[in-house]
């Protein structure tokens, strides 16, 4: 992705851009931070693995519905007390986790954090570019700076914490949401928001337009092959809190870098779904290897960081394609996509839980890889109605919503 500015840029950002960064950092760190402990939490808590991945399906469900209104809610009190209240429930949420004494405790207390995850996400971007100095790309910039670190560090972070307790990831993010959410409330100053309300309805309608309903449809079950990687592979790796962490910490290094510099080279070259349709089948490849090989650890970590390298390459080409779709606002197409998209992700975790107990680690996998066979699927039937997509180039600035919307989801 072109930097239009170059790093340089970067240091010359003003302390509210700063503020923003850094609560985004720790934002994406949130999406790997618990996967090292998941194990930890079932032993701790006597839950069983089914239980314990409802840690991210609560998340998940309540981060998508969020979603849908999240536009709305911004657009009529504001970028700034958005940004503020989804920064403070996440850190009222993450707190209420690491004080839990049960699984079911935890479950709810998730769903709290996805819609206050929801809130921020939705509104941080609109927000760094419009306080960015040196322009949109300065600010997409410093947006891959935060993603690439955020994703990269939250497995390592929770794999660390999660060597001392469960509950060493939660107090970490509630100690750092902490410090964004102080940084923001101070730091983030800027002339009066010319608001435009955004119909409640918005989103809704927009699952109406056949192109935005088939790119849906194909991310709920691509999400399917997604989550069932990301969560359900801690436990038959059998590694300690640590080595979970280590992986996914690769694994996170791996879709960074695909996301942010891969994903947009090849979009300068080829259409956007010919390139979906050439990357989720070696996705599916991936998926079924490391189900056949899963009793191999070190092929089920090849296969991890693998599956990394080509999910950042389909999180941002997908993601950018929903931008592209429709002539609809980007917040609104992105917004009912990502409802959409969260449910597919939401319901896989369990679902592999459960599919381990009844006949062995190897078939969530191979659900996985049909899950995303039929994404692509879905795109090859619907490629007529695709056309726009293949049309038009995304702008740096819509390209960095892209990494941005298609990674923290």
């Amino acid at each position: 992705m072109s930097a239009h500015g170059g790093t340089a840029a970067i240091r010359r950002q003003p302390a509210q851009v700063w503020a923003v960064a850094f609560a985004c950092v720790v934002a994406f760190m949130g999406i790997g931070l618990v996967d090292p402990i998941l194990p930890a939490i079932a032993e701790s808590l006597e839950a069983t693995p089914v239980e314990t991945e409802l840690l991210f399906t609560s998340y998940l469900l309540v981060t998508g519905l969020a979603m849908l209104v999240t536009s709305w809610i911004s657009s009529r009190i504001g970028a700034k007390a958005t940004l503020l209240i989804g920064l403070a429930l996440i850190v009222v949420f993450a707190l209420l986790c690491a004080l839990s004494g049960s699984v079911d405790a935890i479950i709810g207390f998730r769903a709290g954090w996805g819609l206050g995850n929801a809130l921020f996400i939705s509104t941080a971007l609109a927000t760094i570019v419009g306080s960015a100095a040196g322009g949109r790309g300065a600010a997409i910039v410093l947006y891959e700076a935060a993603l690439g670190v955020g994703i990269a560090v939250g497995p390592l972070l929770g794999g660390l914490l999660g060597e001392v307790s469960w509950r060493g990831p939660f107090f970490g993010v509630v100690a750092l949401m902490a410090i964004g959410f102080v940084a923001v409330l101070v730091l983030l100053r800027g002339p009066r928001e010319q608001r435009r309300p955004v119909p409640l309805s918005a989103p809704f309608r927009a699952l109406g337009r056949p192109a935005l309903a088939i790119l849906a449809t194909a991310a709920f079950f691509y999400n399917i092959g997604f989550f069932i990687l990301l969560a359900f592979s801690p436990f038959p790796l059998g590694f300690g809190a640590l080595g979970i962490g280590v992986t996914f910490f690769g694994w996170g290094v791996a879709l960074a870098v695909t996301s942010v510099w891969v994903a947009p080279l090849l979009l300068r070259r080829f259409r956007r779904s010919s390139v979906m349709l050439a990357v989720l089948p070696l996705l599916a490849v991936d998926l079924a290897a490391g189900g056949i090989l899963v009793a191999d650890p070190a092929a089920l970590v090849a296969s991890i960081v693998v599956g990394g390298l080509l999910l950042g390459v389909m999180n941002t080409v997908l993601t950018e394609a929903v931008m592209e779709a429709t002539d609809l606002p980007r917040s609104v197409a992105s917004s009912a996509y990502s409802a959409v998209r969260f449910l597919g992700g939401a319901a896989a975790p369990p679902l592999a839980a459960l599919l381990w107990h009844a006949y062995g680690a190897t078939v969530p996998y191979l659900v996985a890889a049909a899950a995303v066979l039929l994404a692509a699927l879905t795109i090859a039937l619907g490629r007529r109605a695709l056309g726009r997509i293949d049309d038009r180039e995304a702008d740096p600035a819509e390209e960095g919503a892209a990494v941005l919307l298609g990674d923290a989801t």
